[in-house]
């Protein structure tokens, strides 16, 4: 449903986006992840044909972004970060606007509008100024003007920006909701909401695409290595003793002190690659005469991945982990 190949935007001598390449599938629901200034945006501009690209391509719904820029509009809902909002209209009033603009025939206008308000929780504020809602519920008019015409694809730049706890697990459950019927490009800050919404995620650092991949697999070739967390407890054990006594156990890497305190230590332990060291750790714990409380293995957050995709001096080593090939407007749509 998405298919961009070595797209590339220059900006005299600065790439915001450098060659990038990923694909995404109907009826998928994709974390699109990057630090501040990575080229989210930029990307997600020339996607909605907001900005023409340097150079690649990039197919949207069926449609080539350069080529046939009116046809691609007509098929995506754009929710840019800051919405595309006139103050001076009231909600139901700016939203009939939107859907005449879109190409909603008259006999279904009205029927759109209750709907996209009744999903967006926006139905109480209808007959209100946009000028006098909160952030939240801006960003919920937002979010109704993106999918009031059904869109086969939503590109959404942090969706859940400035809402409440209970609007952002609503807005989870809303994007969740459309998805199968539509494909979803989602830009967000939030990992958490990353991890319980989208199926895969794209992350690009500095321009560069750096990892493609469902959240499990990404973890599970970030960490390589086996990773487990051992709690040992013994009256006057101290840290240095415990971390001392494991390191020299065949296979083991790294030895991290996690939490200390008196008679009790608790480690996480990586293993060499390809080592398996559970076993031997049990073993060494309780020969040493300790008391084993936990053993278990240790979790790697999409946090932790994030970090180390984005950090500067691993995007050479991501690139290989990547399952895409490497080098491969805030207006209403």
């Amino acid at each position: 449903m998405i298919k961009v190949e070595g797209l590339t935007k220059r900006y005299a001598r600065t790439v915001a986006v450098d060659h990038i390449s990923f694909e995404v599938n109907k009826g998928e629901i994709v974390g699109f992840l990057g630090r501040n200034g990575a080229g989210k945006t930029t990307t997600m501009r020339m996607l909605t044909c907001f900005l023409p690209p340097t150079e690649g391509s990039a197919n949207v719904a069926g449609y080539d972004v350069l080529q046939q820029p009116m046809e691609v509009k007509k098929r995506i809902g754009y929710l840019p970060e800051n919405p595309p909002l006139y103050p001076d209209m009231e909600v139901g009033e700016y939203l009939t606007f939107v859907g005449t603009i879109k190409g909603i025939p008259a006999a279904e206008l009205a029927q759109r509008v209750e709907e996209s308000a009744r999903r967006c929780a926006i139905a109480d504020v209808k007959t209100k100024l946009i000028s006098k809602l909160s952030k939240g519920y801006r960003q919920r008019v937002g979010l109704a003007q993106a999918i009031i015409h059904n869109p086969d694809v939503l590109i959404l730049d942090e969706p859940t920006s400035g809402l409440d706890p209970q609007q952002i697990s609503e807005t989870r459950e809303l994007i969740a909701s459309l998805a199968g019927d539509h494909t979803i490009l989602l830009s967000t800050h939030i990992l958490a909401e990353v991890e319980h919404t989208c199926t895969n995620i794209i992350i690009i650092n500095q321009g560069h695409l750096v990892a493609t991949g469902s959240v499990k697999d990404l973890m599970k070739r970030m960490r390589g290595a086996e990773a487990v967390v051992v709690d040992i407890q013994y009256e006057g054990l101290d840290a240095a003793t415990a971390r001392q006594r494991v390191e020299q156990i065949a296979g083991v890497s790294r030895v991290v002190v996690k939490d200390s305190e008196p008679g009790r230590v608790v480690l996480e332990v990586e293993s060499l690659e390809g080592a398996s060291i559970r076993a031997e750790l049990a073993r060494a714990v309780v020969h040493a005469g300790w008391n084993l409380e936990e053993l278990r293995a240790a979790a790697t957050s999409l946090e932790d991945v994030f970090l180390e995709l984005t950090a500067s001096e691993k995007n050479k080593a991501a690139a290989a982990i990547t399952d895409a090939p490497p080098a491969a407007p805030e207006v209403i749509q």
